[in-house]
């Protein structure tokens, strides 16, 4: 049930608790739901807005946006009957937003449609079966672990690494029609990087961002991405093509055992709520090939904590995903990064897509093999120094995330190496591949 009453907090009596973001209030007779939005205002007329989270007969719990500092006893709680809502428009392509909608590029409020968000995910019956290839212009993605509408898939990284870089590269090269950038708990210094490079690389013509940094109300932090999935899905709902960024969801994570802890809950693993996976999966499972209509994929970041993997955030993500894109050292690990869905474009992309991808990475790690010989002071095989210089022409031609490339252009490039280092009797390839693609001329060097 929802109501439009309003409930003074007078005495000491209305407030139940305060703590961090969250406000208990008694209010009889008031009926709230979850989620329903509030109207705050403090004794000087300022306002801020919060919504329900839970309710056990007459206390209602309120995430307030803003903080609970400076609650006076004479404010004003008004519940609105409706949840948080999102201004959708077709102009806000190049806009950045705060996790509750607010415009933070100086720019005047968007006009537009009233849309819900934090809704259900899709039905299942209104979902088309994952079949559409989203080029990146990343090889080793385009290549070895290529994104398909409607999938989801994380980027699992370290702190430090250039997560926030790769994204950036694929916002300005992808094929999508549409793309939609989440960031959570980003360090002022580095969201004024990344909106300053989209501006340059002309990514912004197609892209949306909801941004919440670390300067910023925690609880706007648990609000990103439900605005994000919401734009995308309205979006999506009018055909097109939408690629959403989410950084980082271990940022999103903290922020809910934050909350939790206001709350008071017991904690489960590290500290985290015994909710997580569902909170995590609620998210997720936007990304859909929906039918007649438009797709949502999502790609997430997932960092580790000292690299562990086993981190709640990362580990409870990789069961609800459909594989990883695993970012070391600047590069994605071919061996740890995987694609379950690849296979469903990977034979309509190029005949000779799949043969590349396996030979390629058949013949990296055997380089690797070569290496550990080397290191350890064995003598090396003329096979060995071959796969010792195919590896080193492989990591900078197509690993080093600052190669944009085409997929028709990357995979050219993979025959381009293979011949500079091997004779075709030397490829892991069927022969019919070999003879419909093998160079004819010898390239003395490989592509940049």
């Amino acid at each position: 049930m929802t109501s439009n009453n309003s409930v003074r907090i007078c005495n000491p009596d209305n407030v139940s608790g305060l703590k961090g973001n969250i406000l208990r209030i008694e209010a009889p007779g008031i009926n709230p739901f979850v989620n329903e939005l509030c109207e705050i205002s403090w004794g000087d007329d300022s306002l801020s807005f919060g919504r329900v989270i839970a309710f056990k007969r007459s206390e209602v719990v309120i995430q307030v946006y803003n903080g609970t500092l400076g609650v006076a006893r004479n404010a004003t709680v008004k519940f609105l009957g409706h949840a948080q809502k999102l201004t959708f428009s077709t102009e806000s392509f190049g806009r950045v937003f705060s996790g509750g909608g607010v415009p933070l590029d100086g720019l005047p409020v968007l006009k537009g449609t009233s849309v819900d968000i934090g809704t259900p995910s899709v039905n299942p019956i209104k979902r088309e079966m994952p079949s559409q290839f989203i080029e990146t212009g990343i090889p080793m993605i385009d290549i070895f672990n290529s994104l398909v509408g409607s999938q989801k898939i994380p980027i699992f990284a370290a702190q430090g690494e250039p997560y926030n870089d790769l994204l950036l590269r694929i916002s300005s090269m992808t094929s999508a029609d549409v793309v939609v950038l989440g960031c959570m708990g980003m360090p002022p210094a580095e969201y004024d990087r990344i909106t300053a490079e989209m501006q340059t690389s002309g990514a912004s013509t197609k892209t949306i961002v909801f941004a919440h940094t670390t300067a910023d109300p925690a609880s706007e932090c648990l609000m990103v991405p439900d605005m994000v999935l919401a734009t995308a899905e309205n979006f999506a709902l009018k055909g097109k093509n939408v690629l959403v960024m989410l950084t980082d969801m271990t940022s999103y994570a903290d922020a809910l055992k934050a909350r939790e802890s206001d709350l008071e809950k017991i904690p489960a693993e590290r500290g985290y709520p015994g909710n997580l996976y569902s909170q995590l999966a609620r998210l997720y499972e936007k990304a859909c090939d929906f039918v007649g209509e438009g797709v949502i994929t999502i790609i997430g970041v997932s960092t580790m904590p000292d690299g562990d993997v086993t981190h709640p955030v990362p580990d409870n993500t990789g069961y609800i995903t459909e594989g990883q894109f695993f970012l070391k050292d600047a590069r994605i690990d071919p061996f740890r990064s995987l694609s379950r869905l690849k296979q469903q474009v990977n034979d309509d992309t190029r005949d000779d897509h799949r043969s590349l991808m396996n030979a390629m990475v058949q013949l990296y790690a055997e380089a690797q093999g070569a290496r550990e010989k080397a290191a350890m002071g064995h003598d090396l095989t003329n096979r060995d120094n071959s796969l010792l210089e195919f590896a080193s022409d492989f990591e900078v031609g197509l690993m080093d995330l600052s190669v944009s490339l085409s997929l028709n252009d990357a995979l050219d490039t993979c025959w381009t190496i293979l011949k500079h280092h091997f004779s075709r009797e030397d490829v892991p390839i069927d022969r019919r591949v070999l003879d419909n693609h093998w160079p004819q001329e010898a390239v003395a060097t490989t592509a940049k």
